[in-house]
């Protein structure tokens, strides 16, 4: 027989489920478990209403809005402190990350649902990264990998659950300097050079 269904008994299914995580990890899940749902704005209903009927009305300072879900305890940061703290270690990282943060983080003036070549070309310069050769290409390589779905117009993609959830939980990974693109140094290359030489050395001598 089917369980009949109690909301109470879902309520406390959800709240076993989520209680263990952070405020903002706990944000993050209700805002991606009401996408999947096809709700709107389950926390923007609850703020609107949650002062009491008999209070008086007051008018909120501008400091006393709350935190839009699905930000960081800084918001609005600009892109080269998040790009920073999220510390991607490849290219297709940094593609995801630069979407994560145009569609979530950036200031609401900001931000955009989709990236094209332009934004994730701008983004290094506002970051500080060696500019790419082809950024679209950067994007369709994150699009095949699964961090990104291609958007309604041509050459835009957005960062879909897979990519939101290497940003939010996997980044910054060990923590360690991000990867460097370019050839080896000098140094290493003369290293491979002297192996080279001496192992041709040690080969068989020639008959007298």
């Amino acid at each position: 027989m089917t369980k009949p269904v109690d909301d109470l008994e879902a309520v406390r299914t959800v709240v076993e489920a989520v209680q263990g995580f952070k405020e903002d990890e706990q944000q993050r899940i209700f805002r991606w478990a009401a996408e999947k749902l096809g709700l709107k704005s389950p926390f923007g209903a609850v703020a609107q209403h949650a002062a009491p009927a008999s209070a008086a009305p007051v008018a909120a300072p501008a400091a006393s809005h709350p935190t839009p879900p699905g930000t960081l305890a800084v918001n609005g940061q600009d892109i080269r402190s998040f790009v920073t703290a999220k510390n991607p270690r490849s290219d297709i990282q940094y593609a995801a990350t630069v979407a994560y943060y145009y569609q979530f983080e950036a200031p609401q003036a900001e931000r955009k649902k989709c990236i094209d070549k332009d934004d994730l070309q701008e983004a290094t310069r506002k970051t500080g990264r060696e500019r790419f050769k082809r950024p679209d290409q950067t994007l369709r390589n994150a699009h095949t990998l699964g961090l990104l779905d291609k958007g309604d117009e041509a050459g835009t993609f957005c960062i879909n659950t897979v990519g939101e959830n290497l940003v939010a939980m996997t980044l910054p990974g060990d923590g360690g300097a991000p990867a460097k693109r370019g050839k080896k140094s000098p140094a290493k290359r003369a290293e491979r050079g002297s192996v080279t030489k001496a192992a041709t050395k040690k080969g068989p001598g020639k008959k007298a």
